[in-house]
């Protein structure tokens, strides 16, 4: 059952309806306790939700579409092991790495508890990354690993990259670490251009160990390492490891299957950063605190699993986007940390999102009739305020939008973090209440700019507070969104877990890869035809 199947529905185009006049300022004057009413917490998060256009009577009938839609079994099909990704006939589990209680945790189609193989990944893992962080872990030719490279793309590299920034504060600093994942070559070329090959680990990240742009960048470093070493196929061994499941392909890359790290089928890319795939992680912050961060994932999962819908964070939000995406028509969601450590984090939740829920056919097959996943955009701090917060304000669009925020920084220098909490919590009172044309008039403004300078307010916001970004609440906020994306999807009947849409680019590019180089006719629309032929004679 999809969300517009339901009885419930209709009373919330209802509410929508009634409320077409919906006033932030008047909710408030009307309601002195609304903001303690529409706050919650878990996991060290608190969420207040206050400065949402919706009411009380729309929250609720918001969660009886969750109820009739059947979203407590859903989770508990997730949690439980059932094969709810059914277009690839697989479990969905990403929970269970990130679960330290002791378990079982059950693949319901193989019978077979998970957990005893993500604890031994887990422990070679904490092996392998002490072996690095202390030096007992050394190149060919003896120097001590100064540069950690992660080869890897999509949830090969968003997750690992967005978390080693994010907890940067917590990582070993005698050690860089990077990032590759663009075949541009480029990536590779300047990320490398300062490293010394002898110095250097290279983590390759692909489960099959064939995907295009991983093993095109994994080639050339390993050409770059045996530059250094006049050919001599050894250093492959001391300066490559792989996270993947091909022991015949890592094999005959030259690395030792011994230094391969596993995952699993019903782990999701955009939902691996707990498993092998944050290896790199691992080694920048150490295995007690890559613990710590799942201990943060496990207390929001627990939450999510738990609690009652009325104080659920990530049904909370989700339920929220739901009303904005499907009764006000909004068509983008915008996410703004306001903490440096998270400037990747609105890229990583664009996989997240948009890869997960970005369908046009339910569960049936059926093409839908009403909106999915929204367009999900970012970026961190005072720098959006310079860039487009000007649409947030006096714009035509209507874009929802969460502001992320730390209590106390790590970095608390002269004034910067008063300043930044000034504007954090300053942008959600002006999004939300904006200013009058009586108030500008007020100021002393000629007739002529009262208009310019009028801001509507109205503009939905959540608020998610944290007392600081340690591993801990960094794994609760990121199993925060995984959640609100499965609910969103769960009452959108769509499935959440395959990614199906980015496959036909993939099997185009491979057909045009030969065509580029080597004259053959051209069998395709005009356009790329021309296009080819351009790139063809740019290159003679």
């Amino acid at each position: 059952m999809n969300l517009t199947e339901t009885k419930a529905w209709s009373a919330v185009l209802a509410d929508a309806e009634s409320n077409r006049n919906f006033s932030l300022r008047a909710a408030f004057a009307a309601d002195p306790d609304r903001a303690r009413r529409m706050t919650i917490e878990a996991a060290g998060w608190t969420l207040d939700y206050s400065k949402n256009i919706v009411d009380a009577k729309t929250m609720a009938d918001l969660r009886a579409v969750a109820e009739e839609c059947g979203l407590k079994d859903k989770i508990e099909a997730m949690f439980s092991g059932e094969h709810i990704n059914e277009t690839e006939d697989r479990a969905v589990l990403h929970v269970a790495l990130r679960d330290l209680s002791g378990g079982p945790i059950t693949d319901k189609a193989t019978g077979k508890d998970v957990l005893p193989e993500v604890r031994e990944v887990l422990s070679r893992m904490e092996g392998f990354a002490n072996k690095v962080r202390s030096g007992l872990w050394t190149g060919f030719s003896g120097k001590r690993i100064r540069n950690v490279v992660n080869i890897g793309i999509g949830g090969s590299d968003l997750g690992p990259c967005m978390a080693t920034i994010a907890l940067a504060s917590f990582s070993q600093r005698d050690i860089r670490f990077a990032f590759v994942s663009n075949v541009d070559a480029t990536h590779f070329a300047e990320t490398v251009r300062d490293m010394d090959p002898e110095e250097t680990l290279f983590i390759v990240a692909s489960k099959t160990f064939t995907t295009l742009e991983t093993m095109d960048n994994a080639n050339t470093a390993r050409e770059w390492v045996l530059k250094r070493y006049n050919g001599n196929g050894a250093a492959v061994a001391k300066h490559f490891v792989a996270v993947s499941t091909a022991a015949d392909e890592v094999a005959k890359f030259g690395i030792d299957t011994a230094n391969m790290f596993g995952f699993w089928n019903w782990v999701g890319g955009r939902y691996s950063l707990p498993s092998a795939i944050g290896l790199s992680l691992m080694i920048a912050i150490g295995p007690d605190r890559f613990r710590e961060m799942l201990g943060g994932y496990e207390a929001m999962d627990a939450h999510f699993r738990s609690a009652p819908l009325a104080e659920n964070l990530p049904v909370t939000m989700a339920l929220l986007g739901i009303y904005y995406n499907n009764v006000l028509g909004a068509q983008s969601h915008a996410v703004l940390p306001y903490d440096q450590y998270l400037a990747r984090f609105p890229a990583y939740l664009q996989q997240l999102d948009m890869e997960s829920n970005g369908k046009s056919v339910d569960k049936k097959g059926r093409r839908v009739s009403w909106q999915t996943g929204p367009i999900v955009w970012g970026e961190p701090g005072t720098n959006g305020q310079h860039a487009f917060y000007q649409l947030l304000h006096q714009g035509t669009k209507l874009v929802p939008a969460d502001f992320i925020g730390f209590l106390r920084s790590h970095n608390p220098i002269g004034s910067h973090h008063v300043h930044l909490m000034a504007n954090f919590f300053a942008q959600t009172e002006a999004l939300a209440f904006g200013k009058t044309a009586d108030e500008v008039r007020a100021e002393g403004t000629p007739e002529a700019l009262v208009a310019h300078k009028t801001f509507e307010g109205n503009r939905p916001t959540n608020t998610l507070v944290a007392d600081e970004l340690t591993p801990a609440s960094f794994g609760a906020l990121v199993a925060l969104y995984e959640h609100k994306v499965f609910v969103q999807g769960a009452l959108w009947d769509v499935f959440s877990f395959d990614q199906w849409g980015v496959q036909l680019g993939k099997v185009l590019a491979k057909k045009i890869i030969p065509e580029l180089t080597d004259g053959r006719p051209l069998s395709h629309d005009s356009s790329t035809n021309a296009l080819i032929e351009r790139f063809r004679a740019a290159n003679a």
